[in-house]
């Protein structure tokens, strides 16, 4: 009688904390890094960052993700389990991430964009900001041919000469969350952000070589902004702390491509990492993740290619019944401890 006691009593515990914690959880950070301008909103300061990573250690049960999604699987993972990525490959997971989560002994797993590896460029999003929102001296229009079709912008606002993000303060409060664009500048940069993200690596570059005639090479990546190089790539993955997943080569969105296209970014962007790494790469992540951003066909040729697991970017919550190869996951933001904590328990990230 006191042993089915006390097994009930550990039933309506667990049936407590299950109704408490809303069930297992995948973060989706990119950056961990204080920005000045940060349009897209990736970054997460270091100290905010430090204070999440404080409030996981505490209330949560941090699963490197393969093992999450194993005990998903088999209906023993913690209704508190959490499982923390980063997506791209921004040198500033190895630098500031990486250290704040080997000092709490928490694991990650870091998706990493592998044509931008070592690459003397930023990331589209980054170079078209610094393009468009941050130089002096646009023009006051801006026209673009992408596959036989002109795209035309007015970068002037009420006839004025085109101003700069950095002219609206400094600390410009605009990023693509805002309803509407204070200048044709942000209209623009918006706009062909989109263009760039539905392009193969080819018409990227047609279009990066337009951009460039029109609005002047803006030089090499800053530091700031720059993506991994090898040596640091593989520094990132040394202990086996964080695990290196794949985000395709070139980022682009993967349901705008014909199947030998998708499959070209997917495979070779995992036997990249795993060449360079000397580790299995057994979980990917597509990028933009929404589920417009990725077919059925997608997920057959990352399963066919080996991984064993794939992120999207779109909400939700864990059960046996999830798709290991459509992981829903929730976006960070540069909130403080506090409200970090709040979001997660209420489950509003």
């Amino acid at each position: 009688m006191r042993v089915r006691g006390l097994g009930r009593v550990a039933a309506a515990r667990r049936r407590l904390l299950g109704r408490l914690l809303p069930g297992p959880t995948i973060l989706l950070y990119h950056r961990i890094i204080e920005l000045e301008h940060d349009s897209q909103l990736l970054a997460v300061s270091p100290r905010n960052f430090s204070e999440h990573v404080a409030v996981l250690q505490e209330r949560y049960t941090v699963l490197p993700l393969g093992v999450l999604v194993e005990r998903i699987a088999t209906g023993t993972a913690p209704p508190n389990a959490v499982a923390v990525t980063f997506d791209d490959g921004y040198a500033d997971n190895l630098h500031e991430a990486r250290r704040l989560l080997v000092r709490h002994g928490l694991p990650a797993t870091v998706f990493v964009a592998a044509g931008y590896v070592g690459a003397a460029r930023e990331f589209p999003w980054d170079e078209l900001e610094r393009l468009l929102l941050l130089l002096p001296d646009r023009p006051a229009s801006l026209s673009l041919d992408v596959h036989a079709t002109r795209h035309e912008w007015n970068l002037s606002t009420n006839g004025a000469a085109p101003t700069t993000a950095a002219e609206h303060g400094p600390a410009d409060p605009w990023n693509v969350e805002c309803g509407q664009e204070p200048t044709g500048l942000h209209a623009a940069y918006r706009q062909i952000v989109a263009l760039f993200s539905e392009l193969d690596s080819r018409s990227r570059d047609e279009l990066w070589g337009q951009l460039r005639g029109r609005l002047g090479d803006p030089g090499p990546p800053r530091p700031e902004y720059r993506a991994l190089t090898v040596e640091e790539l593989r520094e990132l993955a040394s202990d086996g702390l964080i695990e290196i997943g794949a985000h395709t080569m070139t980022h682009p969105m993967l349901s705008a491509l014909d199947s030998a296209a998708q499959s070209n970014e997917i495979v070779r962007s995992k036997r990249f990492l795993e060449d360079q790494t000397g580790r299995s790469v057994d979980a990917f992540s597509y990028p933009y993740g929404t589920r417009a951003s990725y077919t059925h066909e997608t997920v057959r040729i990352v399963r066919e290619a080996g991984f064993r697991s794939a992120c999207s970017n779109f909400r939700g919550r864990m059960s046996r019944r999830t798709d290991p190869f459509q992981l829903p996951r929730f976006v960070v933001r540069n909130w403080t401890g506090d409200e970090f904590a709040r979001c997660l328990a209420t489950a509003r990230l």
